[in-house]
């Protein structure tokens, strides 16, 4: 079947399969990136005062990650100079993003050409306006979550805008910028499910993305009996769908959204973590990450709020925690 006959018998979606269609069809034809294999380890554990334990004591050995990045400036600099001497169609800012997560960065199938939108996206174009200044002198790439890192630290890309974690683990690897967006890992199980929360998924099949926060957090607890990782979050609700695994852990702003997407899941339990997600650059790029900041000065007084309105009011509420952006700190000195 053509991809336009696809995109036109999915028109006015709202479903997850829908949107598992257009995501498979985007990356089997649009950017034809190769998926991880998916694996699982094991492991048994009852959750409890031992995980919130394990929890605080690696909180203790790395201090607020999210404040490890350099104070906003808006000059221009080795980085950025390279970014603006490409030449005709290639000068854009390269940017790896998700396309298959409902309103973060995803293909809308009633757009014409299947448009990548959302929140995510949004901030990108703000980047490449003020950097280059064309909101549309992009350059996306699809890239898995196992891959961000990678992607950065090659150069395949300037950065990664795909609702990414400010960890330590990752800060030895790639510089962020200031938080744009707070939330927490949180469990996704069916509404029928008896499980309550993350210290209740002991004996569970548990999906988690490769290379996530989820991911790393649930094989470092051993909290469910079988951990099954997958290249994207939303193959996640896919595996739950199909009943191969019994709950998702992820971001709570991801869950939500792949809850609106299939009503017959829920969110169980609050969020047993306070995470942030930061633009990825490159650990070299101190111009850039210094530019980005700047940008997002701007961006928290005049764009963050109208964004998220438009993208996840609806999931989030108009009046949660995360309806505002984080105040930003800067501890780096270079």
């Amino acid at each position: 079947m053509h991809a336009q006959r696809v995109r036109a018998a999915l028109r006015g979606w709202g479903g997850v399969g829908a949107m598992a269609v257009v995501c498979a069809l985007a990356l089997a034809f649009v950017l034809l990136l190769p998926l991880s294999q998916s694996h699982g380890s094991g492991g048994q554990g009852l959750g409890g005062q031992g995980v919130a334990d394990a929890r605080q004591a690696r909180a203790k050995t790395c201090p607020a990650p999210e404040k490890q990045t350099l104070p906003p400036s808006g000059a221009d600099g080795p980085t950025i100079d390279k970014i603006k001497a490409r030449q005709g169609d290639a000068r854009k800012i390269i940017v790896g993003v998700d396309q298959n997560s409902y309103r973060w960065g995803y293909r809308n199938p009633n757009t014409e050409g299947a448009e990548l939108e959302g929140f995510d996206i949004d901030l990108v174009h703000q980047i490449a306006k003020d950097i280059l200044g064309d909101a549309n002198d992009v350059q996306f790439k699809a890239i898995p979550t196992s891959q961000r890192t990678d992607a950065v630290k090659s150069g395949r890309v300037d950065m990664v805008v795909r609702t990414m974690t400010i960890t330590c683990e990752r800060l030895g690897e790639v510089a962020f910028s200031a938080p744009y967006f707070k939330t927490g890992q949180q469990v996704l199980a069916p509404k029928s499910s008896s499980i309550k929360g993350y210290d209740t998924l002991a004996h569970k099949r548990v999906c988690a993305a490769d290379g996530s926060t989820a991911y790393t957090q649930l094989d470092h607890d051993k909290t469910a009996s079988k951990l099954v990782a997958v290249p994207n979050q939303l193959d996640c609700l896919v595996r739950l769908q199909l009943g191969e695994v019994d709950a998702v852990v992820t971001d709570a702003a991801l869950a939500a959204s792949q809850a609106a997407q299939d009503p017959t899941v829920e969110l169980k339990g609050a969020p047993f973590t306070t995470d942030y997600y930061g633009v990825a650059m490159n650990r070299k790029a101190n111009d850039l990450v210094r530019r980005v900041n700047q940008i997002l000065v701007q961006y928290r007084a005049n764009g963050w709020q109208e964004s998220y309105n438009r993208w996840l009011s609806a999931t989030l509420g108009a009046d949660s925690g995360p309806s505002k952006p984080p105040t930003p700190e800067y501890l780096r000195k270079s």
